[in-house]
């Protein structure tokens, strides 16, 4: 069963069940400017979860697209990605426990409804409570009933549970580290069980530890994970039950289908394995061949997670979003240099995303993506093939490499420790790697506290400012087509509090007087002080309407239409999801600050009211 299957598989089973179909959100959170990627499912829904009505109902079901930076050091073994997507349903105070594990055990051992596992080789965990919530005894009742009726023996054997580091979701995971505000709640985990016999299991150092699902043996992958979204948390420390008991189910694609294929290498399945084999061409080298394996991986993965990026908005640079693009890109570049035996010819990598379009293409990407994608990686990969070499001729110079200049070559020139250990090593070469792990310690404390520091309690910004810089955003879209002409099209957009970041296709640098002439239409249509209205209504409707669309997204039947102006002679009007003014009188004059080229066909303005 392919990637493709499954996705379809599970979106159908949910919406026979009453889920209405969203599809994903960015991986770049319109409007919130407090965390940098969409690194979770229930991401976008978090407005719902804390009590907000959906326009489709209580029942939703996605395949939400996800990235998540902190695992890039991870990336290697079989099991780990920077990108993924996510599975989920979710009940906004409609079903809670009982009907949702009953949904996910079904969707997983029905043969004909869903992916036909044997029940023997699933293993679930629950709560064990704590101080302020007690031990979940209603999950384990559900899952001890759910065995019994797939007539599985030794059902306890099949049951575990743990304390709030394993069994607990929120985004700032267990409740003592919630920010205020953050919601979260028990949840229950299912593992599929690949076997002690598994080669994976086999070489693994714990395989002689005790066994269980979370332990790191390699015998157990989570596959599933129903979060019981039922409390707050408080500015006393303490706990409240939310207004609604919701439930945030997540599964990822890739886990399921590794499981499917009874296979724990997840570059095995279908997403990957045509990635693999465009790589294994480049090198001369097979995959096969288990010291390939880690290299490979990592640049299946990165440049997996590159495209979607570079597909929702993101260039390589030094900043934010883009800075984790250009080290994915640069990962992947070192690795594909070092497999190729130092040949030139890493700039081949922006080909290989040709075949990863053509996996998503029906789902998340147009034809004319390829190109785009491809100018964005090649124009990173020519310029950073000039850093490679400086870094190992840096290398070769040098009688003595210390920690410290290994670190810095992982600063400067994108080379991870391992990298640097083989170059050493190809040279007659060591390297002090306890003095680098202190720099690198320091490095990612640095790191970990800014992004603690974006977090802010894990909310969207709808504050007064950001709201206007949605609605400024639209303003912007019609100015430029109005300017430039209407093959203008966005590709992406960044809102903070200080400014609107607006990316679109415009081949040719915008003059001067382009730049004074879209401020002007803009400031004029804000002294018009023209209203801002929202309407629902069925997408094929809007799109009629004259209603513009963010190219190549993916939009639910019932959308948003914000419209600035009286129709028939209205100003904008687009499908948006995020908060707008209802007047024009609420802005102040705006000024483009800035003008970028990002290469691709494609620039940048920033702007900025005054």
């Amino acid at each position: 069963m392919t990637i493709n299957e499954i996705r379809q598989k599970y979106l159908d089973f949910m919406q026979r069940r009453g889920h209405a179909l969203t599809p994903s959100a960015s991986l770049v959170p319109e409007g919130d400017a407090t965390t940098l990627f969409t690194s979770a499912g229930m991401q976008p829904m978090m407005p719902y979860l804390l009590g907000e009505k959906h326009p489709l109902g209580p029942r939703l079901v996605d395949s939400q697209k996800c990235f998540r930076s902190q695992d890039i050091e991870s990336v290697g073994d079989n099991r780990h990605s920077t990108f993924f997507e996510m599975l989920g349903n979710w009940s906004l105070g409609d079903y809670f426990k009982k009907e949702q594990l009953k949904y996910f055990f079904e969707f997983l051992t029905d043969p004909n409804k869903g992916l036909g596992l044997d029940p023997s080789r699933l293993f679930v965990t629950a709560f064990e409570g704590d101080g302020q919530i007690k031990k979940d005894t209603e999950t384990i009742e559900i899952w001890r009933d759910l065995f019994i009726r797939a007539n599985l023996k030794n059902v306890d054997e099949h049951i575990f549970t743990y304390p709030a580091s394993k069994n607990w979701w929120s985004r700032a995971s267990v409740p003592e580290k919630m920010p205020v505000g953050e919601p979260g709640g028990p949840d229950s985990e299912v593992f599929y069980d690949f076997g002690v016999n598994h080669r994976f299991h086999e070489s693994s150092a714990y395989k002689n530890g005790e066994c269980h699902p979370n332990c790191d043996c390699g015998r157990f992958l989570e596959i599933g994970n129903s979060v019981f979204m039922q409390y707050q948390k408080n500015s006393d420390g303490s706990l409240s039950e939310l207004p609604q008991k919701n439930i945030d189910f997540g599964g990822g694609l890739v886990r399921l289908a590794a499981a499917v294929n009874n296979d724990p290498d997840i570059f095995h399945t279908s997403i990957y394995d045509p990635i693999v084999k465009e790589i294994e061409k480049l090198s001369g080298k097979s995959y096969e061949d288990e010291e390939n394996q880690p290299p490979m991986r990592i640049i299946a993965d990165h440049l997996t997670a590159a495209t979607f990026l570079i597909k929702d908005g993101i260039f390589p640079s030094n900043k934010a979003q883009g800075y984790v693009l250009r080290r994915l890109l640069r990962r992947a570049a070192v690795k594909l240099h070092f497999l190729m035996g130092g040949r030139e010819g890493i700039i081949q990598l922006a080909g290989i995303t040709s075949s990863i379009i053509e996996i998503y293409k029906s789902i998340y990407f147009v034809k004319d993506d390829s190109l785009y994608v491809q100018g964005a990686i090649a124009n990173e990969i020519s310029r950073f093939e000039k850093s490679l070499d400086k870094g190992i001729k840096e290398l070769e110079k040098k009688t003595d490499v210390s920690g410290k200049d290994a670190f810095d070559l992982y600063q400067n020139y994108g080379f991870p420790l391992e990298i640097t250990t083989e170059i050493l090593a190809q040279i007659g070469k060591s390297i002090d790697t306890e003095q680098f792990q202190k720099e690198f310690e320091k490095h990612q404390e640095l790191s970990r506290t800014a992004s603690m520091g974006m977090f802010k309690g894990g909310l969207s910004d709808h504050s007064a400012i950001v709201t206007a810089y949605h609605t400024a955003t639209h303003l912007l879209h019609s100015a430029l087509r109005i300017i430039l002409g209407t093959h203008v099209s966005q590709k992406g957009s960044n809102i903070t509090a200080e400014r609107l970041r607006f990316d679109f296709f415009q081949p040719e640098k915008i003059s001067d007087d382009q730049i004074k002439s879209i401020e002007d239409l803009i400031n004029q249509k804000i002294s018009e002080k023209l209203p801002v209205t929202r309407a629902e209504m069925p997408k094929e409707k809007a799109i009629a309407e004259g209603a513009m669309a963010f190219f190549g997204q993916k939009y639910p039947d019932i959308v948003s239409v914000f419209t600035i102006g009286e129709e028939p002679n209205h100003f904008s009007k687009e499908l948006c999801g995020g908060p707008h003014v209802a007047s024009l009188a609420e802005l102040a004059k705006i000024k483009v600050v800035k003008q970028e080229s990002l290469g691709a066909d494609t620039r940048r303005l920033y702007l900025q009211f005054v």
